[in-house]
């Protein structure tokens, strides 16, 4: 599956064209299906994004935000993805949107997964867009390397929905979509910023297992062609 690269001039520039894009196909889904979704990663790479995002003119009311991933911690930990949106992406006129948590308030992070499961199954599939980062060991969502559920959740065969997911650095126990979930996004965006990860990236197309950069899952079955937003 071939990705395509589009590059900027820096971060400022990306933000800009990445939400001009996202929004577009957001707004194609609310005309074409009366609602749109869209799953969203963490870090510190989106936040940018995100405020450019939440200023578009959009159908915001008829559009569900969600997250490709996220820990087992409440929406108030700051190490939350929950929280990162809430405070970057939930303003503005995004404000208006619907959001799906991954994180429930469950007895266990399994029990959080099923839930969470159900109700996005409820917003139908696939996504309108779904925004990928990657780690400078190649993962993505909460596909690590040596990742406890790892071949299960790049598997074809996994149904849609979200795992947990437990790593050795990823620190908390993680809920994740699987790759089912994301790979046929009707907009499906990898984005990364710096030299660094332009050099992971180059690293994650040569030959090699899936296993040891689970990015190459995506870059090369992933059924929608990755769209890559870089600036260095």
């Amino acid at each position: 599956m071939s990705a395509r690269l589009h590059e900027f001039a820096d971060g400022a520039a990306l933000a800009e064209g990445l939400a001009d894009a996202v929004s577009a196909a957001l707004a194609e889904g609310v005309a074409a299906r009366g609602h749109a979704t869209i799953a969203v990663s963490g870090g510190s790479t989106p936040k940018a994004f995100f405020k450019a995002l939440s200023t578009r003119d959009i159908d915001w009311s008829n559009v569900t935000i969600t997250l490709v991933d996220e820990r087992f911690v409440p929406a108030d930990n700051p190490r939350s993805n929950h929280l990162l949106v809430a405070e970057n992406l939930l303003r503005d006129k995004a404000k208006a949107a619907s959001f799906l948590p991954l994180y429930r308030a469950a007895e266990s992070a399994e029990e959080a997964a099923r839930i969470a499961t159900a109700d996005a199954a409820a917003l139908g599939a696939p996504f309108d867009v779904a925004i990928l980062g990657m780690g400078t060991d190649g993962h993505t969502a909460s596909f690590f390397p040596g990742g406890s559920r790892l071949a299960e959740a790049i598997s074809p065969e996994t149904p849609r929905g979200v795992i947990t997911m437990e790593a050795e650095g990823a620190g908390e126990t993680r809920l994740t979509f699987t790759f089912t979930s994301l790979q046929d996004a009707r907009l499906l965006v990898l984005h990364i910023e710096g030299q660094g990860k332009k050099d992971v990236l180059a690293a994650a197309e040569k030959d090699g297992p899936e296993t040891d950069m689970p990015i190459r899952a995506m870059l090369r079955r992933a059924a929608t062609p990755v769209d890559i937003y870089w600036a260095p």
